[in-house]
């Protein structure tokens, strides 16, 4: 019998793979890696006008994609190889408030950004986005391979850092930037207890950091069966929220409004939007 230490570390598959075939026959760069190309309707505007008859004149949006280099299965600790499926979501509400405007002028900053994904769909609007990621199993030269493959997608100014959600000293570099910093973003991040704890100390840091800033935070809730229970419960996200209200309200340098956002914003790109998907917003202020 194979004791706890002795067993092999679980491998995982992002459920994405299953539902749609984003794969394509491009050689990737390192065996055992795939590149998918992820199709979305890109709205040029917002902006529509009337002909000659007054009839609404839509501009038609055009098809784009987001072309990534990734896992097709991994070990847990790994898992920002692949991509999954709330990145489609924050990417939907990205190009929303892309274009309404709010990303103008902007400095957005991804936490666990993975293989880049949503922060390539950042960098369509913002005027610079900085995606950071451990320096772990690859995953920062990994991000850099794709932000090549995105090129024309990526208007903004785009860098790529580490930073370890575990990881309690920051570079002078890495706080230069946070001060900076209006919009965070964060996508598929919750997985584990001790993760997410050290996420939402890492969150907690940098909203207090040079308010006022906004970070919209995706989800996908999983459930899981306990006897203790003896319902399906979902752990990790119960431990987010337990921590995120005990922190909410101890930040002397801001005031924080923490609001889950419904999701009634169009769908751009292509994957099920299941019920499991939330989204929340944090809001920090400067303390008057």
């Amino acid at each position: 019998m194979e004791t706890e230490s002795e067993m092999p570390e679980m491998t995982v598959t992002s459920e994405i793979y299953q539902e749609y075939d984003y794969k394509t026959k491009l050689t990737p760069s390192q065996e055992g890696n795939v590149i998918s190309e992820f199709p979305f309707l890109l709205p040029l505007s917002q902006n529509y006008t009337f002909d000659d008859d007054d009839d609404l004149d839509v501009e038609r949006p055009t098809k784009a994609c987001v072309k990534i280099e990734h896992s097709s299965k991994t070990k847990i600790a790994l898992v920002g190889l692949q991509v999954w499926r709330g990145a489609f979501l924050l990417g939907d509400l990205l190009i929303h408030l892309g274009l309404n405007g709010k990303l103008n002028g902007k400095t957005v900053l991804e936490l666990g950004a993975g293989t880049g994904f949503t922060s390539f769909v950042a960098a369509l609007y913002a005027k610079k986005v900085i995606c950071t990621d451990i320096d772990l199993g690859g995953i920062l030269e990994l991000i850099k391979l794709n932000a090549k493959y995105n090129n024309e997608l990526i208007k903004s100014k785009f860098k790529v850092m580490p930073l370890d959600f575990k990881e309690i000293e920051w570079s002078r570099q890495l706080i230069q930037e946070i001060q900076k910093v209006d919009i965070v973003i964060a996508a598929d991040v919750i997985y584990d207890d001790d993760v997410t704890a050290a996420f939402i100390s890492t969150v907690q840091r940098i909203m207090n950091t040079n308010p006022p800033k906004v970070l919209y935070i995706v989800m996908e809730k999983r459930y899981v069966f306990t006897l203790e229970h003896m319902d399906s419960v979902a752990p990790c996200y119960e431990t987010f929220l337990a921590l995120l209200h005990k922190v909410k309200t101890e930040n002397v340098n801001a005031t924080w409004t923490v609001e889950q956002l419904p999701l009634d914003f169009p769908k751009y790109f292509t994957y099920d939007r299941v019920n499991e998907l939330v989204l929340w917003k944090i809001t920090s202020k400067v303390v008057k």
